[in-house]
């Protein structure tokens, strides 16, 4: 049906579909897609329907017809906690998503019971531009923005289309805003999209690692979503993981992404001196790492104090760098005139002369 939906095929398709909720071939394909879901398939109580198989292949010729028949709850969840919506959404089935939209009972903002997302999360979270622009229209009111008076209305006297709003900053299970899942896996025209609504914000962290989309963006190395993100005035460049307590600098120096940390570098109220638990400042990490151009672009800071030891180890960013090889970042930091070369390691006593590795 996906590759060519002929008019011989359709007949065939439509026989097949009627009888899908009970038939081998559903429970063979659910056997294959449902991996990763806790869950096994229940004919009986959660089907994984005829319309939530063409919802999840695509097939909008076919899910059009189905809707017709009026047989299937538009909204019902599978096995998987998922509606005909949400697959499609998921996979960017954009066509689909439209049809089942226009159902006069859809629930755009259904969550699937297993993640907490709805349909605008899973089509952010995997880059599905076209449909997240669809849901963002203005045919999907949310009372909630339209003014106080207005919202209060349309939920007491229920509306039809009181239901058909969609909130682009819906929090999962896991505290994952659609912004949160788009800046960690680098979708920027997802992000750009989102970052117009007033009604986004752009510093929710999540549950799990207490991390912004900004610092997902950040330790990821999406420049682009970075870039985005610092435009916004609202945006707080220095909010770290509350399960590491590291901030956005801190993450693109551990990694690595120079283009990052420049930008980072160049926002006005950013701490470059902002530490983790272990006490390592962004130019300790860098340094031990051997970032050379992160180191450069740090050192050049007045604000940066690059004698800073580590909470850990009591290291300084001269003792990291000569203790690892670094030669190219040790000159740099001796090139700065306040670097001490005879700090000692605090639990060790070493000076960055003695870690040292030793060469053959």
């Amino acid at each position: 049906m996906r590759i060519e939906l002929s008019d011989c095929a359709t007949p065939f398709a439509l026989e097949l579909l009627d009888q899908f909720d009970s038939h081998i071939s559903a429970k063979s394909l659910w056997g294959s897609i449902s991996r990763g879901f806790p869950i096994c398939y229940s004919p009986s109580r959660n089907p994984f329907s005829a319309l939530h198989c063409v919802s999840y292949f695509g097939i909008a010729e076919v899910a059009n017809t189905l809707m017709k028949m009026n047989r299937w709850d538009v909204n019902q969840r599978d096995s998987a906690g998922m509606t005909p919506l949400i697959w499609a959404a998921r996979y960017g089935h954009e066509k689909v998503v439209r049809s089942l939209s226009r159902e006069k009972h859809i629930r755009p903002d259904q969550k699937d019971t297993n993640y907490g997302r709805t349909a605008l999360s899973w089509a952010a979270g995997n880059g599905h531009e076209g449909v997240v622009r669809f849901f963002l229209s203005p045919q999907f009111i949310n009372p909630g923005i339209i003014g106080r008076r207005w919202g209060k209305a349309l939920r007491a006297v229920g509306l039809p289309f009181d239901r058909r709003h969609v909130n682009p900053d819906s929090i999962s299970t896991y505290g994952r805003t659609p912004l949160s899942l788009a800046a960690e896996n680098g979708y920027e025209g997802v992000v750009e999209l989102l970052l117009e609504r007033e009604d986004v914000n752009p510093n929710t962290p999540d549950i799990l690692y207490g991390q912004t989309p900004l610092l997902w963006a950040a330790r990821n190395g999406h420049e682009g979503i970075v870039r985005l993100l610092l435009r916004r005035g609202d945006v707080d460049p220095n909010i770290p993981g509350a399960k590491h307590d590291r901030t956005p600098l801190w993450w693109a120096a551990e990694n690595g992404h120079e283009g990052v940390v420049k930008l980072l570098l160049g926002r006005e109220g950013i701490n470059p001196n902002g530490s983790s638990g272990s006490g390592q400042t962004p130019l300790s990490l860098a340094a031990r790492r051997g970032h050379e151009g992160i180191v450069k672009l740090l050192l050049e800071r007045e604000d940066v104090n690059p004698n800073t030891p580590d909470a850990e180890y009591g290291r300084t960013p001269l003792s990291w760098a000569s203790r690892n090889g670094h030669e190219g970042t040790v000159e740099l930091l001796l090139g700065r005139g306040d670097v001490n070369p005879d700090t000692s390691n605090a639990g060790h006593g070493q000076t960055p002369l003695l870690g040292c590795p030793e060469r053959p």
